[in-house]
């Protein structure tokens, strides 16, 4: 054999070694090293489970004293509204003539409320209902408000109409 054929087998048997060797104890090594960092990050994270739990039991505590606040803890949204739309009715002179069954849809395990009723009454004394709805109740956001002028035929007279739909989240 000459030297030029050694020194190729020589290298030949070098990279099969090195792939065997890969094979069956670096790849090994690499797959351990991956898992293992997996399981450190889910290590870490069941270290911060009693300082995640606290946070959360904090936050439910100040959810539970805006629904207190707000006067939603012993009554569903749709009574909570309806008092609060008869409440300002009767402090003005508006009137709840139509308040439909809520509409409920899903979405990624999140409930949507959407209410819909019909006032009666001045300009004005709607725009303070739906003022108060949106900012001091918080109820959820009034998505549309629709303004129609109709005629009472037998009197003759014009009024106002708002159909007002309000979004809630729950």
């Amino acid at each position: 054999m000459t030297q030029k054929t050694k020194n190729s087998i020589l290298v030949c048997s070098f990279i099969l070694l090195i792939i065997i060797a890969y094979k069956f104890a670096f790849s090994n090594t690499i797959n351990a090293k991956q898992e293992f960092n997996a399981l450190k990050t889910k290590a870490v994270a069941f270290d911060n489970l009693p300082s995640q739990l606290a946070s959360l039991k904090q936050k439910q505590k100040y959810y539970d004293s805006l629904l207190t606040t707000y006067q939603l803890k012993e009554n569903s949204i749709q009574n909570s509204i309806l008092k609060t739309l008869n409440t300002y009715a009767d402090s003005t002179n508006l009137k709840v003539t139509n308040f439909i069954e809520p509409h409920q849809t899903k979405q990624n395990d999140l409930t949507i409320n959407t209410y819909q009723f019909t006032l009666e009454g001045n300009y004005n004394s709607i725009i303070k209902l739906i003022h108060l709805l949106e900012q001091h109740t918080k109820f959820g956001e009034v998505i549309n408000l629709d303004f129609q002028k109709k005629k009472n035929y037998k009197t003759g007279k014009y009024y106002l109409q708002a159909h007002v739909l309000l979004r809630s989240f729950g």
